[in-house]
């Protein structure tokens, strides 16, 4: 009987202390980079933008939770609006040595209680979003953002 005791206690306990943190898998940018580029029309902007057409991995992956480390770029300070990156800044995508796959929009689940500085390297943990048409928006998002 004890024995059954104790698989019971431990059974109870692995699922009560894993219950409420989801497994995040970790992702790097190289994972990120299965995309080919085509071009596409945007009436709206009355522009021809790059159009992501993401590998079936990374398809595979849209809606999941996963971590991803990089160099943080402020956008907007003030609104809490940061970019993680796969290169420093001066290489980042926005300064034209990078593609836009080399980027991933952080969007964050509270309010911040600091800043992050240009270059900061951090790593991230959140619900990979795939944008395919919102050119306000980065082809990567990563929702409910927490710092790990």
């Amino acid at each position: 009987m004890s024995r059954l005791v104790f698989f019971l206690f431990i059974s109870f306990s692995l699922f009560f202390f894993s219950e409420g943190r989801a497994q995040h898998t970790e992702i790097d940018w190289a994972f990120l980079a299965k995309v080919e580029w085509g071009e596409k029309y945007f009436e709206e902007y009355d522009e021809v933008v790059w159009y992501p057409d993401f590998s079936e991995e990374v398809l595979a992956m849209d809606g999941k939770l996963v971590e991803i480390k990089g160099y943080i770029i402020p956008i907007d300070v003030e609104a809490g609006f940061y970019v993680l990156s796969a290169n420093p800044f001066a290489s980042c995508f926005f300064c034209g040595n990078a593609g836009p796959e080399s980027v991933v929009e952080l969007q964050f689940s509270e309010k911040l209680k600091r800043t992050y500085n240009t270059d900061d390297i951090s790593t991230f943990r959140g619900k990979l979003k795939l944008n395919w048409d919102d050119l306000e928006h980065c082809n990567y998002i990563l929702e409910g953002v927490t710092e790990k």
